[in-house]
């Protein structure tokens, strides 16, 4: 049996989770968290295969989990839940550490082959994501702005760009405020942007956003 531990803070999310998975025959789900503070609190004691793990919870998420947790736990396959596009996020995830990633609107089927294939040969890649992993590491590929920006610079932009104000970041995070208005200005400086507006108009250019 495939052992699966679902981290998600809709309860409706990880009880459809648990619904989809309980019909087939080779998965168990063995345990569920509601935030990343819960699960990095209690990793050590988590016997599980797969995590499937979403990447937009209130206070510790996105790419520094990713990190903590394989640190505290290298051998621990996770497969990324987002509401991010596939080929906006999903190369971040996987240097992070993560074994695989998938969108929360993709094909219920898909995520059982993901979670089936993670077990079998420890990462899931669409097609797409195979394709854009072997560009993005050509030596001659040249990196836009966004892709210079660190793990928590991009978490934070793509918050700001969903018009999220400072402070409602920095409770989201668990930041103090100034720590985010430092990072906005770190990102408005690797962007060469001045304001919010001129954010959200790169994201559009960049198709960093629907």
């Amino acid at each position: 049996m495939i052992k699966v531990f679902i981290v998600d803070d809709h309860e409706i999310i990880r009880e459809g989770l648990k619904k989809i998975l309980k019909e087939e025959t080779d998965l168990v789900v063995v345990g569920e968290a509601q935030s990343g503070d819960e699960v990095l609190q209690h990793i050590k004691e988590i016997d599980c295969d797969i995590m499937l793990l979403d990447m937009n919870m209130p206070g510790r998420s996105g790419l520094e989990l990713i990190e903590d947790l394989k640190k505290l736990k290298p051998q621990l396959h996770i497969l990324v839940l987002s509401i991010h596009p596939e080929d906006k996020f999903a190369l971040r995830t996987l240097k992070a550490g993560a074994s695989g990633y998938l969108c929360k609107d993709t094909a219920l089927e898909e995520l059982v082959v993901a979670i089936r294939k993670v077990y079998t040969k420890g990462r899931y890649l669409s097609n797409t994501l195979a394709e854009q992993l072997a560009f993005d590491f050509m030596p001659e590929k040249e990196q836009l702005p966004h892709e210079q920006l660190s793990s928590r610079e991009q978490e934070i932009m793509f918050l700001l760009v969903t018009g999220k104000k400072v402070k409602d970041i920095a409770t989201e995070l668990n930041l103090s405020i100034s720590t985010v208005f430092t990072y906005r200005v770190r990102i408005f400086e690797k962007l060469k942007i001045k304001s919010n507006v001129e954010l959200t108009h790169y994201a559009l250019v960049n198709k960093l956003v629907e």
